[in-house]
């Protein structure tokens, strides 16, 4: 049998005349023929009275990816076959920009097209910016040759680039999919490893795995699908499963051999610890609050009682492995949160919280360390509202202590008289059980403390520390005090795991040009080991553009820390419009890779992304981050501009006519504000942002706690020129920038209204403007299909103002008459 593709010219060529708008497409990946035989006529028809088409044929499944591996043919094609066939030809479409094309395919008659392996029902090619994939399916019938003619109209031809021998672009659908590191963890000997992965498909759905190895991560043990977790001293695995009578069993899993073993049933479905001594755990148990006598009338006797859920109560409890006893540890109408035990079981370390209207502020923790063989507690922090979290040393001697530089009476500010310290910017501390003397670790250390953990090897607290715009591992010796940076190799540490009784310690993280990687730390000699890493896969084929740091000095002589980066094929002779992200509230825009606002992905559609981190984030020291107090955007907003002019200044391939930015929840509020100070921008967009500081303050369900953050001590009432002027609903009038508001309608964080309302003044005031709601959303647009949907809405306004074309947004959101 003689099955064969001829191409009838030598040469691809794209014909293009001044003007024309028709690309001829001659150049190929073939893959086929695919030779398929007449079924058996069992019937004359199907159950459906209908009789056998040759040209169903066409539907035969097949991998349409596979024509991506196929051979390279140029010119023309003629298929021919001496028999039904099947053939795939496939090439690709690179575009930086949104495209509308039609697809013209003469010649062959028993075809079907699809694009990016999804099959179209016409010619029509709607192309959002990426490197497109057009495969042609054809059915040959061995009685003729079948010629193949392919052409583009397009009247945007300048923008196609055909067959590009280069990888492709980066995009959103590679943010949203793929697999990813949820969590990695030592066994308490370091002997064995566990990994955790999320898998997204296209689409939203998710799928979970547990991977048992040995440190290296080369000699797999065990995959399972269950949640996995270690257990405290023995290297055995622990998970929960429901038995024959619907009852929770807690099941060990010996990674050596295999071998489960159920060492509890009827657990709670709760929260729980299990004991370093294995014999017992502490869980948490709900109490349900007080229910109204009316289901359509309700009392809400404090502002946090409109979140669900808040009047119920946590207690503790322990339960007992080999008698299935369980005892409550605590009584009462607060809620109570377990840290952890010592080593010998037998000290349990745990919060009390409660809520104190009229003195900021106004939720209140108190620690207490229980002694287990007697219910007896010591009271080791009484009610104080900056303290955040604890853990015991092994030990019991010891506790580690996270709050703000206001608690424990301010022992850890570092702060000239005068200004108020950040409640985010966290500072680590070490209490003495005895005595209770409480020491302050990292008062003079500028990174805020976020993750820690105590080393039962060395006695050292291992945390990680919030680093300018980085997330880096340090260790600190809790007596001298002394912090080492342990130098990670990736700039954005997501976790970490201590081996309990080896030096041993691994961890994973990304950076600004890369996704997840785990490594092994070795913490006697700081050797470091790449283990596994994701973001080959996940780069895979993947061209991006150049990240680099962006530091300059604002004219209140701060150093401020950013970066940009560049489309993958960056022409320094050509003009590109640019985004500028920021968020300018308490926390650093973070050297991510897949983040909400996918700064590569915005490159590979043709702009600079500029991120800058300007003054009141944490991370860069305590006098920086308590910029962000009783501010409301002023410094933070001189700091976004000056950043950008000196850029633009000093990159004369910015278009300085053609910047947008874009931020959300207080970058939102940013985003607004900046509006009314500069003229810099020709488009914006605010996500889920402030337009009124005292409406927010009243009706977020954190917006008055979070104000004891962002506004301390002062009040609508007692500082309204505050709340008022530097509210940009008070000075919507001096807004001129085409700004889009973008908002969940379910946002209880940030409430809906703030954008209706700095919306319609824009409205009433005639400016540009857009307001894009999303349906059943809360704060951050996580749904998978609803995150497409917004990210498109943003980049089609983009396009609209920074790159001179509305065909995105029309497509999405075309013209009403209504007005």
């Amino acid at each position: 049998m003689n099955l064969r593709a001829l191409p009838l010219a030598a040469l691809a060529f794209l014909s293009m005349n001044a003007g024309a708008e028709k690309i001829n497409i001659t150049s190929f990946r073939y893959a086929g023929p695919y030779s398929l035989n007449i079924p058996v006529m069992i019937d004359s028809v199907d159950v459906n009275s209908k009789k056998f088409d040759t040209k169903s044929l066409l539907s035969t499944p097949i991998s349409i990816e596979s024509a991506r591996k196929g051979n390279p043919v140029q010119g023309d094609m003629v298929l021919t076959s001496d028999s039904h066939a099947l053939h795939l030809l496939d090439f690709t479409i690179d575009n930086e920009r949104y495209l509308t094309a039609s697809l013209n395919v003469n010649g062959v008659k028993n075809r079907e097209i699809y694009l990016d392996g999804k099959k179209l029902d016409g010619e029509k090619l709607v192309l959002t910016p990426a490197t497109h994939h057009i495969t042609l399916k054809c059915l040959t019938d061995g009685n003729s040759a079948d010629s193949v003619r392919v052409s583009i109209d397009t009247d945007r031809p300048e923008l196609v680039k055909l067959n590009q021998d280069t990888p492709r672009r980066y995009t959103l659908t590679d943010v949203m999919t793929g697999r990813r590191f949820g969590s990695a963890s030592l066994s308490p000997s370091g002997k064995y490893m566990l990994r955790a992965y999320t898998t997204t498909h296209d689409g939203g759905s998710n799928s979970y795995s547990y991977v048992v190895s040995d440190p290296s991560g080369k000699q797999i043990l065990a995959k399972r699908s269950e949640s996995l977790k270690w257990m405290p001293k023995s290297d055995l695995l622990y998970f929960t499963r429901l038995d024959e009578g619907n009852r929770r069993e807690l099941v060990t899993l010996n990674p050596a051999d295999g071998t489960e073993n159920v060492i509890a049933t009827d657990l709670p479905s709760n929260y729980f610890i299990i004991s370093p001594t294995e014999d017992f755990m502490i869980y948490t148990k709900i109490q349900e609050g007080p229910k109204e006598k009316s289901s359509d009338l309700y009392e809400i006797i404090n502002p946090e009682d409109r979140q669900p859920g808040w009047r119920d109560r946590w207690t503790l409890a322990k339960m007992d492995f080999a008698t299935g006893l369980s005892t409550p540890l605590t009584f009462g109408n607060r809620n109570i949160r377990p840290f952890n035990l010592s080593d010998d079981g037998t000290k349990l370390l745990f919060q009390v919280s409660e809520t104190r209207m009229g003195e900021r502020p106004t939720a209140l923790n108190s620690l207490y360390l229980m002694d287990l063989t007697d219910n007896s507690t010591r009271c080791l922090i009484d009610k104080d509202g900056f303290h955040a979290g604890a853990l015991l040393s092994p030990d019991g001697t010891k506790v580690a202590l996270s709050g703000s530089p206001e608690a424990y009476g301010g022992i850890g500010r570092n702060l000239p008289d005068g200004l108020t310290p950040s409640m985010y910017d966290t500072q680590l501390y070490v209490l003495d059980v005895v005595s209770g003397h409480i020491k302050p670790l990292t008062r003079d250390f500028d990174p805020a403390v976020e993750e820690y953990k105590w080393s039962r090897t060395d006695g050292h607290i291992y945390f990680i520390g919030e680093n300018r715009d980085c997330r880096s591992l340090y260790r600190i010796d809790p007596v001298s005090g002394k912090v080492e940076d342990l130098k990670a190799n990736e700039e954005y540490v997501s976790s970490f795991s201590l081996a309990d009784t080896a030096p041993s310690l691994i961890y994973f993280g990304q950076g600004a040009s890369n996704s997840d990687r785990l490594y092994s730390l070795n913490t006697k000699t700081q050797r470091q080991n790449l283990i596994e890493d994701l973001s080959a896969e996940r780069l895979k084929d993947i061209r991006i553009g150049e990240c680099k740091p962006w530091i300059f000095k604002s004219s209140r002589g701060d150093s401020i820390c950013g970066r940009y980066i560049l489309p993958p094929d960056f022409d320094p002779s050509r003009k590109y419009p640019m985004i500028v992200n920021y968020y300018g509230g308490c926390n650093p825009t973070s050297r991510t890779f897949e983040g909400r606002y996918p700064h590569h992905v915005y490159a590979a559609n043709g702009y600079v992304v500029l991120v800058i981190n300007p003054s009141g984030s944490t991370g860069f020291g305590q006098e920086f981050a308590s910029r962000h107090v009783n501010t409301a955007g002023q410094g933070v907003a001189e700091d976004i501009i000056e950043g950008v002019k000196q850029f633009t200044a000093a990159h004369p391939w910015v278009d300085e006519s053609k910047i947008g930015c874009i931020g959300a929840s207080y970058g939102g509020f940013m985003t607004q504000y900046l509006q009314t100070q500069t003229d810099i921008f020709a488009a914006a967009i605010s996500h889920a942002g402030i337009s009124d500081h005292t409406s927010y303050w009243g009706e977020g369900y954190w917006g008055y706690s979070y104000s004891e953050v962002s506004m301390a001590d002062s009040y609508p009432w007692s500082h309204s020129e505050l709340y008022v002027k530097q509210s940009p609903l008070y000075n919507a009038d001096k807004i001129h920038t085409p700004i889009l508001f973008l908002h969940g309608d379910s946002d209880t964080n940030v409430p809906f209204g703030e954008s209706i309302q700095i919306y319609t003044a824009l409205k009433l005031l005639g400016r540009e403007t857009a307001f894009v709601a999303v349906k059943d959303a809360n704060h951050q647009i996580t749904e998978f299909n609803k995150r497409k949907q917004w990210q498109d809405t943003i980049f089609a306004w983009f396009a609209k103002y920074l790159q001179d074309d509305d065909s995105w947004w029309e497509s999405l959101y075309p013209k009403k008459t209504l007005d």
